[in-house]
């Protein structure tokens, strides 16, 4: 994916000539530095990847904790029949891709929570690019 970069006078003038000239071959995302553009799109999750995270066992995983409301992952865990260290690294992706977070509980137990009810991916079929958008509890109800 391709990105410019820049100061604000030079956004204007870039905004510009995405809206008077439109073609494909013009970045179509903005940031004022690179060091932005990294954290940005290095967040960024491929379609590919997005589709086996969402594995039919991931699914019932998240399904769980909605449900079952485990006050730990140890009970997350207990619950899943699944490994801690397992379920942690799963846990761990899903929560990169905004999906499921983690509530502070007493002593030092963190209680995961699905944060994301809806994922939809956007594909460009013709170009190299795909994005994947994950609508957050606010877009759940």
């Amino acid at each position: 994916m391709t990105y410019k970069t820049g100061s604000i006078g030079a956004f204007m003038k870039w905004s510009k000539r995405v809206i008077t000239e439109p073609d494909t071959a013009t970045p179509k995302r903005w940031f004022d530095s690179d060091q932005t553009a990294v954290q940005a799109l290095g967040t960024a999750i491929s379609a590919e990847a997005m589709v086996k995270l969402l594995s039919k066992e991931n699914l019932a995983l998240l399904h769980m904790i909605v449900s079952e409301k485990p006050r730990s992952l140890r009970e997350l865990a207990t619950l899943a029949k699944r490994k801690e260290s397992n379920l942690s690294r799963t846990l761990k992706k899903l929560r990169e891709a905004g999906i499921v977070d983690f509530e502070e509980g007493p002593g030092n137990t963190r209680a995961p929570r699905v944060t994301a009810r809806r994922v939809t991916l956007e594909l460009d079929l013709v170009g190299p690019d795909s994005v994947v958008s994950v609508d957050g509890p606010e877009a759940a109800h």
